[in-house]
């Protein structure tokens, strides 16, 4: 099932599912208890948001071993994590806004994992009952501020630096499906889900013994090689095999 955040005309964002090309609105939680309502709005209707507003946003550095080569580093031992703010969120169709500060700002293309349930010290085994469902996301990087900075917090935070969306698959299978970004038409990236480093289990395991993880938080799994520079006027699209497209414009 796919659920969404909307707007409908000048009403209210809203919670809803997807069935074919409508939507129903989800009285509820979707973490929760919830229920669902007769899909009937087009989805042409309606303005898709990001699908949830997440309380974390925790991300994966070099989880894929040619995504390392590319920078000249080496893969490392355990998950590297670092994190992005909540303020960072857009959603599909929405800018991803140049920062003055850069002058070099680059796409990473994602899979994101959605927690659905609290939890601490999960193994790796249990960690299917702990993931709601799958979107897409698109780790925007200050890359020439990650390298002079060393600590990362500025280079991936700013404002519009974190798009997801545009849904969130509660069946989406992370086992092995090819992630491709595209700038204005040009292919960047490609590669395989089945390529990372580290399983998506054994991050939320590694991410869990860091700290507890809520339901709504976020773990972008890593990007593979080929990111490059985004400029004013691009439309950078992310797409992963059988969960979607991610689309958001550029400018400064």
């Amino acid at each position: 099932m796919r659920f969404i955040r909307f707007q409908f005309k000048d009403q209210p964002a809203r919670q809803g599912w997807i069935l074919d090309d409508k939507i129903g609105e989800v009285e509820g939680d979707f973490f929760g208890e919830y229920r669902r309502l007769k899909a009937e709005i087009p989805l042409e209707d309606v303005r898709l948001l990001a699908p949830v507003l997440p309380g974390k946003i925790i991300c994966v550095g070099r989880n894929y071993a040619d995504h390392a080569k590319e920078h000249g580093v080496e893969v490392p031992k355990v998950p590297l994590i670092f994190m992005k703010p909540p303020s960072s969120v857009i959603g599909p169709g929405d800018a991803v806004v140049l920062p003055h500060q850069s002058q070099q700002v680059e796409h990473e293309a994602e899979l994101v994992a959605v927690i659905g349930k609290r939890g601490r010290n999960i193994t790796a085994e249990a960690a299917r009952d702990y993931i709601f469902g799958y979107t897409i996301g698109n780790d925007i990087t200050a890359r020439d501020l990650q390298k002079t900075d060393g600590q990362w917090t500025r280079a991936k935070g700013f404002d519009t630096f974190c798009p997801f969306g545009p849904w969130i698959d509660t069946e989406f299978d992370p086992s092995d499906a090819l992630i491709t970004c595209r700038v204005s038409g040009q292919p960047r990236q490609m590669g395989s889900t089945r390529d990372m480093v580290f399983s998506v289990g054994t991050l939320v395991a590694f991410v869990s013994s860091v700290m507890t993880l809520e339901p709504g938080d976020l773990i972008f799994t890593g990007t593979p090689a080929g990111v490059g520079p985004l400029l004013d006027g691009d439309e950078v699209i992310v797409e992963i095999e059988g969960l979607g497209t991610l689309k958001n414009p550029v400018k400064k």
